[in-house]
């Protein structure tokens, strides 16, 4: 501890994800990259996550640094409250408070906080930065032309339910109504969902900074268009671990943070394992993200599509959604070693397994944005919210997949997923795909690159601290 008190850093970071694992790892990455270039970055989580996670820099020689603040529900975090809206506002008055005797625990110190990046999500927290007079900085953890979108809805620019005459937004045109954030919910779930979408740009004109988990090159026309009215905004992705891009960082090998469970490590060894075994571009990965989202009807579906194939699967599917699988189908993919099912997979190491050929995905951002990092192609499936966007990005702004039609239900029929894995993995379009895919792969790793764009704001960003 004295020789860590006596450590020289160019500033002190703090950084507060949204308590939620796809919001937390791209925060973690954040931080190891911004303690790689000589800050000190301290990452506070709910006192809930904190002890249900387990929370570690990935890398030894970036050291950051961990802290907790409450969101009101110690025991059981969100799931403890009745729902997403009292869960909400009961994290924006303790978290708010807790944030602040934070700040103040650090106020003389040898390092007190100079600046506070924080989720887009939370956007209270740069009220409480700036009643201690600290730089605020918005983090975004999805693509910008979702970012985009739900700003011009804060700002009336968009109506909802959209219409189609609302798409010639400069750096929006390209998208059509069917591509639009869909929000499959009736009631009250669908109105929770909306009030934090507008929400996250209630305040944005107070962050001093809004950093952008993406590549300058993946969504060019839209950040220059959003750039007009939003101002320091910074592309500062991929935030993934180095090892799968720059190698630039020292032992940066994993996302570092995944529930406390027995089972991750034996997972881990059983998927590459298995993957090791299978000729390079022969294996259809399958991940729907870390949130259950598909109805019973829809697993069936999928599980014949991809038994169809006859391709070997590696499919990620969680303990509580096992029942929903067909009957028998875990027996028969054993018996003829088909395909593999796991009740966790390490996505990266998964992902950039040559076995992997494609990746079938419900299109979470974290997800998309791996895969393009990897060269991953990709077979899309979204499910709700920004997910149909990013599906119109992988198929035809990046042309790095193929997306899955629906039935009038939104069911994607098992004839359906097998053609679009088949067309990928061997169609006409497959070979134009895995190029596309490489391409995007090389422009990721030129961002995060020393001199690269996404470096170069990271740079940016750090060298305005001592300007303010």
């Amino acid at each position: 501890m004295e020789m860590e008190n006596r450590r020289s850093y160019r500033a002190h970071i703090l950084l507060i994800p949204y308590p939620s694992l796809s919001h937390i790892n791209p925060l973690l990455q954040f931080s190891n990259r911004l303690a790689s270039k000589g800050i000190k970055a301290t990452l506070a989580t709910t006192i809930f996550i904190s002890n249900t996670m387990n929370l570690k820099s990935s890398s030894s020689s970036s050291s950051v640094h961990f802290e907790t603040i409450s969101d009101g529900f110690d025991e059981g975090g969100s799931k403890q409250s009745p729902d997403t809206t009292t869960y909400l506002r009961r994290l924006e008055v303790v978290g708010s408070k807790t944030l602040a005797e934070l700040i103040e625990r650090h106020e003389y110190s040898m390092h007190p906080i100079d600046c506070i990046v924080y989720d887009l999500c939370m956007p209270w927290v740069v009220d409480v930065a700036k009643e201690f007079g600290i730089l605020g900085a918005a983090f975004a953890t999805q693509p910008c032309t979702v970012n985009f979108l739900y700003y011009c809805l804060h700002r009336g620019l968009l109506k909802y339910p959209f219409s189609s005459n609302q798409l010639s937004i400069p750096g929006l045109s390209f998208l059509e109504l069917n591509d639009m954030p869909c929000f499959h919910f009736v009631g009250r779930l669908r109105l929770e969902v909306l009030e934090v979408l507008m929400k996250q740009f209630s305040n944005v004109e107070k962050a001093d900074f809004l950093l952008v988990n993406t590549v300058y090159g993946f969504e060019k026309e839209v950040v220059d268009s959003m750039s007009k009215l939003v101002t320091n905004l910074l592309t500062v992705g991929p935030t993934i671990p180095s090892i799968f891009l720059d190698k630039r960082i020292k032992d940066d090998n994993e996302y570092g943070v995944n529930p406390i469970t027995t089972t991750i490590s034996s997972s881990s060894a059983i998927c590459s394992d298995w993957l090791n075994k299978k000729p390079a571009g022969s294996v259809v990965y399958v991940s729907f993200g870390s949130t259950p989202y598909l109805k019973s009807k829809q697993m069936e579906e999928l599980a014949l599509g991809l038994k169809n194939t006859n391709f070997h699967f590696l499919w990620s599917v969680s303990a509580s959604e096992h029942s929903k699988l067909p009957t028998k189908f875990l027996e028969e993919i054993s018996d003829n070693k088909s395909g593999l099912i796991v009740k966790w997979s390490p996505q990266l190491e998964v992902l950039s397994n040559e076995a992997v050929g494609c990746f079938v995905t419900h299109c979470g951002w974290n997800s998309t944005i791996e895969a393009l990092s990897l060269g991953v192609p990709m077979v899309a499936m979204p499910q709700w919210t920004d997910q149909t966007t990013n599906a119109k990005l992988i198929e035809d702004l990046w042309k790095v997949g193929v997306r899955v039609g629906v039935d009038e239900d939104g069911i994607a029929m098992r004839d359906e997923i097998e053609f679009s894995i088949r067309e990928v993995m061997e169609g006409k379009r497959g070979r134009q795909i895995k190029l596309n895919a490489n391409k995007w792969r090389n422009m990721a790793i030129e961002a995060i690159s020393q001199g690269g764009t996404s470096d170069n704001n990271i740079d940016e960003f750090l060298s305005k601290l001592t300007c303010f």
